[in-house]
């Protein structure tokens, strides 16, 4: 069959990866803390989105080494390059010292989002939340099928890959046609609501030391940076809480505590009870399944694979006890999932309760693009810019 994958690159364009990967995080950080220059960061990205995405076909990315990393993990006789783990690590890196500065201005997933977006709307708050869960559940259940062996999922729901490489089957194109036109009017959508490599990097932006700031000085609370940003990144002042519902507050966390250990089991069942169908997943269980039912007589006709495993000589009792160990792999990798899940909607809750006091509209770390689109909307920035040129001037005229 025709191969999916571009062909691979030598080792030296994959050392040339990495140094661009790591020039481009460098130049985004400086331009997203230190220039605070909008038009730069997106002509960065467009950079990106030609060399990362259409050049080297979006192979390999940061998204995608997701799998390759947790597969080093899981499977001692799999052996992953160095340019694997360093395009895994690097932006976690600077995530954890600059914020998503990749998102920024070296995705190229991001980018090609960036360049549809032509009139911006608001998700509800609540659809957000909801959909919000959605890149910690496939997140998890990439590791879930990288672990049993069933397959690298972040791959094959890529929905920009079939663009960046020209071709691609028809329903792909159709899912990345669909995300774009989605993009069109809702921002980043994939980013935000589908992405399982932004919750890492959202995990590590949240502590990180030096992070973008939508005023360099003083917040006027003109409100204009949270209408200028189209993915709902910028949180509201948080008043100090009243002291009657400080009171409170330790009640309210007990119970949100209580009711997060109840997420936690509920969703440890859900995961379990759903194993089996996850583990369809798996080629071996579906030729299990295949090969049994037409023993039965409950199909007509072989399969490409079934018709290969009868070709090929093997015991069907063979096959049945490898189906049997991966799905008892599965039911554990799902109970793990459902624990994971049910954590995550429990921690977030406690978060929707619990806001940190602040007195100005800052930029959320978590999810935070550090795109800079707000920093053109904000008076301050622009008294900023002011001074700015006046001491360029100043300088230009004694040199």
């Amino acid at each position: 069959p025709l191969m999916s994958t571009p062909s691979p690159q030598s080792g030296m364009m994959e050392t040339l990866d990495v140094v661009i990967l790591f020039i481009t995080l460098s130049l985004a950080s400086y331009l997203v803390l230190k220039r605070r220059s909008r038009n730069q960061i997106f002509l960065l990205s467009m950079f990106s989105l030609a060399y990362f995405g259409f050049y080297r076909e979006g192979c390999i990315c940061p998204i995608g080494s997701v799998q390759n990393t947790t597969l080093a993990l899981f499977d001692p006789t799999y052996f992953i390059p160095l340019s694997v783990i360093s395009f895994f690590i690097a932006p976690l890196i600077f995530a954890l010292f600059f914020g998503r500065t990749f998102c920024a201005g070296v995705c190229p997933m991001g980018a090609a989002q960036e360049l549809v977006l032509l009139k911006p709307h608001k998700v509800h708050p609540k659809v957000a939340a909801v959909l919000g869960l959605l890149p910690y559940a496939f997140l998890g259940a990439a590791v879930l099928f990288v672990a049993t062996g069933a397959g690298f999922i972040i791959c094959r729901l890529d929905p920009f890959v079939a663009f960046f490489r020209f071709g691609g089957e028809f329903k792909m194109i159709l899912f990345g046609a669909i995300f774009l036109l989605i993009g069109m009017f809702y921002g980043r959508p994939y980013c935000r609501f589908l992405c399982p490599y932004g919750v890492l990097l959202g995990w590590a932006s949240k502590f990180s030391k030096w992070h973008h700031s939508i005023t360099p000085d003083h917040c006027t609370q003109c409100r204009l940076c949270e209408e200028s940003c189209p993915f709902d990144a910028i949180d509201k002042p948080v008043p100090p809480l009243d002291p009657e519902v400080q009171k409170q507050a330790g009640s309210r966390l007990g119970q949100l505590i209580l009711t997060t250990a109840a997420l936690v089991i509920l969703g440890a069942g859900i995961g379990y009870l759903l194993s089996d169908s996850l583990s369809m997943m798996h080629p071996t269980i579906s030729l299990a399944e295949r090969v049994m039912a037409e023993k039965q007589g409950l199909v007509e006709g072989t399969t490409l694979a079934s018709k290969t495993f009868h070709e090929s000589g093997e015991l069907t009792a063979d096959l049945l006890t490898e189906a049997s160990d991966i799905r008892s792999k599965f039911r554990i990798g799902s109970l793990l999932l459902g624990v994971f899940m049910g954590l995550v909607i429990g921690l977030k809750s406690i978060g929707i309760f619990f806001k940190r006091t602040s007195l100005d509209y800052e930029s959320n770390r978590t999810d935070c693009f550090s795109c800079g689109r707000c920093f053109p909307y904000c008076p301050d920035e622009h008294e900023r810019q002011k001074v700015l040129d006046a001491h360029k001037d100043l300088y230009e005229s004694i040199g």
